[in-house]
């Protein structure tokens, strides 16, 4: 069994490999819902959706968010009444934020509503929210003005520079059923290629989840992010260097030192191998940017076989 840590673009294509190199029923993905907001009355789940599009295969890859063949009706009309529209939402993932929201007012919880979505569009993965309890993640600007993350994210594009961020919630959240005892069972935990400040960290401060990773360490793989010094998307490598760590894949083990044996780096950065391990973390280089589901499923390889030696046949055992 594999259990992944998961937020965004990164992590969804990574997990698409991953269903491809085992099958999607041994896997589970624990999906960061910091990121999650309230608009129009809807609840929306940015890196729920994205992961559960994408291994549905109906995410829009272009764009990397939002379904493929989406239209625009409804936010074109709300424009003309003068709605706020800066976050965009399509025809098409309206359905999902309305069904949620619905299942949610019924009384069921979102590890509830997350397995019916995922059923209804035919993935096999189980898709974990990393609690059923509101977090969310807030962001300090320099100045001191602090903002929800999708105000930062989307409406800011974040382009302006953080002085620090919080996980509002987390301390008092429990981790959602099936959470720790999928991180406990685990051959093998990924720490996907996700933002390890406002993705994989929302995740690490739900309790109990950083301490089983600490607990099965020798088995955690971790795949940074960052490549030859910068991210492939999003504000990683600022968000990094604004809270004063080191934007590179050094940086990223130093993050990860504590829950993680092993870090897979792309082979651009093979000259900081020596000071990855350093870290203490072991160093594994390879090819990490995935353009195609080919580049996945053979970074899911990688990955496994990190795993202390593990094989693809002997997680899949």
């Amino acid at each position: 069994m594999i259990t992944a840590l998961a937020g965004g673009v990164g992590a969804a294509r990574l997990l698409r490999g991953l269903v491809r190199a085992v099958p999607g029923t041994e896997v589970t993905a624990v999906v960061n819902t910091g990121d999650d907001t309230v608009l129009h009355g809807l609840v929306i789940c940015p890196d729920l959706d994205t992961v559960t599009y994408t291994l549905a295969g109906m995410n829009d890859d272009e764009r990397g968010w939002g379904q493929a063949g989406e239209t625009w009706a409804v936010m074109e009309a709300l424009e003309r009444l003068g709605g706020e529209t800066w976050f965009r939402l399509g025809d098409l993932d309206l359905a999902t934020h309305l069904y949620r929201t619905q299942r949610l007012a019924d009384g069921a919880s979102l590890s509830e509503v997350t397995a019916e979505i995922t059923a209804a569009v035919g993935v096999d993965a189980r898709l974990l929210p990393m609690s059923d309890d509101p977090v969310r993640t807030r962001v300090t600007l320099v100045g001191g003005q602090e903002i929800a993350f999708q105000e930062y994210f989307v409406r800011r594009q974040h382009a302006v520079a953080v002085e620090s961020i919080r996980f509002e919630g987390a301390a008092q959240c429990t981790a959602a059923p099936g959470v720790l005892d999928a991180l406990e069972r685990s051959d093998v935990v990924v720490i996907c290629p996700s933002n390890p400040v406002v993705s994989i960290g929302p995740l690490l401060a739900v309790p109990g989840i950083a301490d089983a990773l600490r607990h099965r360490r020798s088995r955690v793989v971790a795949v940074s992010p960052i490549v030859a010094g910068a991210a492939l998307r999003g504000p990683a490598d600022r968000l990094m260097t604004e809270l004063g760590e080191e934007a590179s894949a050094v940086g990223v083990a130093r993050m990860y030192a504590e829950v993680a044996a092993t870090l897979v780096i792309d082979e651009s950065d093979k000259a900081l191998a020596d000071d990855v391990e350093g870290t203490g973390v072991r160093c594994v280089v390879a090819p990490t940017v995935m353009r195609s589901v080919d580049d996945a499923v053979r970074l899911s390889a990688t990955v496994l076989d990190a795993a202390s030696g593990l094989s693809i046949s002997d997680a899949h055992s």
